[in-house]
């Protein structure tokens, strides 16, 4: 497609300006951009295309140079990407030193808040919007979030504090899970437009103003007025008034999230209201492209795929085997409940819910609701399986520790996306969980290094374990392939191994799937000469050094190495275990320093970070040959 508008100097004042026919070509340009991109790139794909007539309104509005438009998560965010001055870059979407999938302060000065975490960008917009009164300025800020991101609770606090507070600001709801009802009375629709035309809101606020300037009386006038309109809508809604509105929020809508005209109208008669407003759109997924349109779930975050075919999905995963574990083991154990919290098809869970659909809890964007929930399971005799992502766990951090750790419950934590994880950058990287981890009490940790190790874990956390259990495991593919029985003497989970054992000049002692990179050092090494062993150690807390020892019978030099940060992390801990035993050297750590790796591919990240096999074994040869 020839771009006619997509692409050119594209201002706040040129959109303005623009027909509406003009904003039609330009929403087609952008998901021709957007399709193509994700495409070749990977990346949100449904959310983005749901976005865009959404995105162009609001920017035909709101002036992108002065105002502050923070999105929740960001992964709709492409369209405001494209015609804030990044259309020359958006092709390094997602790559090595490219842009990002998620807005970026340090990215552009148009992106006013990182994000790419849920439920964030009401508290982060009230807090700008705050510091615009104290600054005594005019801009307007406005927030946009999802109807799933709504499920967190943050977003309650905030809104609880914005209705209290009336901060001036502006709440825009994109709900893309509702279709649009074609069949609205006109009467409601001439209600619905009525409310949300300059004129009225005007009209509304200047008779509030005259009639509390008559005291007493005025306000008297207006709490009987506030009781008709009340009972009136009573009458034609048969419902109470919304709960934004029980909160303290000006609410409006629902509004067509793809009439640009409409959404236009809903954002300028917005900016004449003091206090908050919240505008509740409705948009479908994947608009504008079929696959996506039928399947939604299957093109939120995908990886490159061919746009005639569609995208595809990998049979094996750490992911799927876990999946597939728990649900065998739940034939068999009917105390065994699975929870999610609003990621079903991401922890790969959704046959599990087919096969036991009342032992599957999914709690929403609610992480620490869900892991004290299960904690309740727990007291109860169940054995709660907690499925999150290592990054979103983070949430849960107080809850873990308050409502599984101190009381000693047996919660199985299944912490997906451990480790790096490639194009969707620093705020989804699972490398602090052993950190995190290990600070807590009572907990048992399991990081497996292939497909057989992870059945065996989750077999052992599960059955053998008496408190809280987290088994940490990757995205993706293992790099090895499980032999034999999966449950065959799964005792061995508890216990050190030795990978390879070529001499004592060294030992690396590594933990989950960087394995593959350890056994990638030692062939590097042995090439030149330098003979060492490889022990992998999947049980990482309580930390079994005493047999981790034995197995360093002659070794003098010992480098540990591990898919997350150095501080508080495995190879610390073992330094620590070693030398209460005696061990007289130190141990040399590699893991991750800093946290905030881009985007890039796994791989790339690992030999960014020096953890890649070859950069690994050439740090070795350069300590031994001092």
């Amino acid at each position: 497609m020839d771009y006619k508008y997509l692409g050119k100097d594209i201002t706040p004042e040129s959109l303005k300006a623009m027909k509406p026919e003009e904003r039609v070509q330009l929403c087609s340009e952008l998901r021709d951009k957007i399709i193509k991109t994700v495409a070749a790139n990977g990346g949100h794909l449904a959310s983005n295309l749901g976005a865009v007539e959404l995105t162009v309104a609001l920017l035909s509005v709101f002036d992108y140079k002065q105002d502050k438009i923070v999105f929740d998560v960001g992964h709709q965010s492409y369209s405001y990407k494209l015609l804030t001055g990044r259309f020359d870059r958006f092709n390094t979407l997602r790559q090595k030193d490219g842009i990002s999938g998620f807005p970026r302060i340090t990215e552009s000065p148009y992106d006013a808040f990182d994000t790419g975490h849920s439920s964030t960008s009401i508290s982060a917009a009230m807090g700008i919007a705050r510091a615009r009164d104290l600054e005594g300025k005019k801009n307007e800020v406005v927030a946009i979030i999802g109807d799933g991101a709504l499920t967190g609770g943050l977003a309650y606090e905030a809104i609880n504090d914005l209705g209290h507070s009336k901060t001036r600001m502006i709440i825009i709801l994109n709900d893309n899970e509702m279709s649009i009802d074609k069949n609205v009375g006109g009467l409601s629709k001439h209600l619905s437009k009525l409310r949300i035309s300059t004129g009225y809101i005007s009209a509304k606020q200047t008779t509030e103003s005259f009639l509390r300037k008559l005291g007493f009386i005025g306000r008297g006038l207006i709490k009987i007025i506030l009781a008709i309109k009340d009972f009136f809508r009573f009458l034609l809604y048969r419902k109470k008034p919304s709960m934004f509105e029980d909160l303290g929020l000006n609410y409006y809508g629902p509004i067509d999230g793809h009439n640009m005209d409409d959404l236009m109208k809903a954002f300028e008669a917005a900016k004449d209201i003091r206090g908050p407003v919240l505008i509740h759109v409705l948009t479908q997924k994947g608009r504008g492209y079929e696959p996506a349109e039928v399947n939604p779930s299957d093109y939120h975050g995908v990886g490159p795929f061919d746009i005639n075919t569609g995208v595809t999905t990998s049979k094996n995963s750490y992911t799927t085997i876990f999946a597939n574990t728990i649900t065998e083991l739940a034939v068999k154990n009917p105390k065994i409940v699975a929870i999610s919290a609003a990621m079903t098809l991401g922890t790969g869970l959704e046959n599990y819910q087919m096969k036991f659909p009342s032992r599957f809890f999914d709690c929403g964007i609610a992480e620490e609701h869900s892991v004290t929930m299960a904690g309740g399971l727990a007291v109860s005799g169940f054995v709660p399986v907690v499925a999150i992502y290592s990054s979103f766990l983070q949430r849960a951090y107080d809850e873990m520790i308050t409502d599984c750790c101190f009381m000693n419950n047996h919660v199985v934590f299944a912490i997906d996306r451990s480790g790096f994880v490639g194009n969707d950058g620093h705020t989804h990287h699972g490398l602090l969980d052993i950190s995190y981890l290990n600070s807590m009490v009572n907990m048992t940790v399991f990081s497996p290094r292939d497909y057989q190790d992870l059945s065996r874990c989750l077999k052992y956390a599960i059955e053998n374990v008496k408190g809280p259990v987290a088994v940490r495991y990757p995205r993706g593919a293992s790099p090895f392939e499980a032999n034999g029985p999966l449950y065959s003497d799964i005792s061995e989970c508890v216990l050190p191994h030795v990978v390879c054992d070529y001499g004592n000049d060294f030992a690396i002692v590594s933990t989950g799937k960087i394995c593959e990179e350890a056994d990638r050092a030692m062939e590097v090494l042995k090439e030149q000469g330098i003979l060492g062993k490889h022990i992998n150690v999947a049980m990482i807390k309580p930390m079994p050094a005493k047999e981790i020892w034995d197995l360093l019978v002659g070794v003098k030099y010992v480098f540990s190495l591990e898919e997350g940060i150095i501080s508080g992390g495995f190879g610390e801990a073992l330094e620590r275990e070693l030398q209460i035993l005696g061990f007289e050297s130190d141990v040399t750590v590699f893991g991750v320093r800093n946290p905030i790796v881009r985007a890039m591919s796994q791989k790339d990240q690992l030999k960014y970070c020096g953890l890649d096999g070859d950069s690994v074994a050439a740090s070795i040869k350069s300590a031994l040959s001092k």
